[in-house]
């Protein structure tokens, strides 16, 4: 989820009566933690968390954009272009994440007044979209290197810029389709604990569209994960036998040689560009699922366990909240790390291994 997640590191001095979520409505009144239409008070150290991980994290991705933008500079393959593709609609959705839901959550923490019924809407939306569109964009990477390493000559026939741009657009139009369904009355969004952000209802008693949100979204986020994890193993099984395969020894030394060279050629250009790719997308996979994981199984069984909401319930919702936040942060660090300069390094060293 985007840097907003980071407003439940607020300390607030809400009494506990506050755990109680209010469903922001016109028809409704506000719950009894609110002083007539004021919001409570939040604390200055919550609004200064929330502002450095905005900007950190808007900083991080703007980084990582920038060294993708200097690597094509460089000669890359054509087979490589599709993963550069979504490595760039993942970046550019991590920084959407942070810019455009954080700006909310930051006016929530200024704001006085109870947030309006459309406020709550769109900020809803908005974390229902940027949290599942990483998520999608992640999956797409790892189906795209499997297919590639897998599958290479039906990669290069039939993986194309244009394919891949059409499943980006198909993403994240699921992703808003998802997120707009309560503006047409099916479902609602609520202002949460400790009122400094807007999401499905989860600690309190909703209709069965809202149920169905929640049961779609979460199964949606921990689809894309399990695809991901699984297209990940594949691939990296495949690389290593590829890597540990013997190759057929040459009985004359000159193509013996020759056969050294191009194997080294082949290594070298194995550990720069295949590895590069596929240990980036296992930490991205590693980092999501991590910090991803707790928060969309954690909602996903609380639809079937519907009882009355405790502190206990909403410190743990916080806590995977807190831990979801650093997913789109950590995302541009991991091509800001491990570059391919770094991986190369590390493979140099086996490269002269005798053959």
């Amino acid at each position: 989820m985007p840097s907003m997640f980071t407003t439940a590191f607020s300390n607030s001095s809400v009494p506990p009566v506050l755990y109680h979520n209010l469903k922001v409505n016109s028809s409704e009144q506000p719950g009894p933690w609110f002083n007539g239409s004021s919001m409570p008070s939040i604390s200055s150290a919550g609004l200064g968390m929330s502002c450095f991980t905005m900007i950190f994290g808007t900083i991080s991705n703007l980084s990582a954009l920038g060294i993708l933008a200097n690597s094509r500079i460089r000669l890359h393959p054509r087979s490589k272009a599709p993963f550069l593709l979504l490595t760039v609609a993942l970046l550019m959705a991590d920084l959407g994440s942070h810019v455009i839901p954080g700006s909310f959550a930051l006016y929530l923490h200024m704001q006085t007044n109870v947030p309006g019924r459309t406020f709550c809407q769109i900020f809803g939306a908005s974390m229902v979209f940027f949290g599942l569109c990483p998520l999608f964009i992640g999956c797409a990477m790892a189906v795209e290197r499997c297919v590639a390493i897998t599958q290479p000559f039906f990669h290069a026939a039939m993986i194309t810029m244009a394919h891949v741009m059409r499943v980006v657009l198909l993403l994240s139009f699921v992703a808003f389709l998802l997120a707009v369904l309560p503006f047409f009355a099916v479902g609602t969004y609520t202002l949460q604990f400790p009122g400094t952000w807007c999401f499905l209802p989860i600690n309190e008693s909703h209709s069965i569209a809202d149920t169905n949100l929640i049961l779609a979204f979460s199964c949606l986020g921990l689809t894309a994960l399990s695809l991901s994890l699984f297209c990940n193993i594949f691939s990296g099984l495949a690389l290593l036998l590829a890597r540990i395969r013997p190759h057929p020894r040459k009985k004359k030394s000159a193509a013996r040689s020759s056969q050294r060279a191009s194997s080294a050629l082949s290594s070298s250009l194995f550990c720069s560009l295949d590895m590069e790719m596929m240990v980036q997308l296992a930490v991205i996979t590693v980092v999501s699922s991590v910090c991803w994981g707790p928060f969309l199984i954690h909602i996903l069984v609380m639809q079937f366990n519907q009882m009355p909401s405790t502190n206990e319930e909403d410190e743990f919702t916080l806590l995977a909240l807190r831990m979801a936040a650093w997913n789109q942060t950590l995302d541009p660090w991991v091509y800001i790390l491990l570059r391919r300069a770094v991986l190369f390094r590390m493979c140099v060293s086996t490269n002269r291994n005798p053959i």
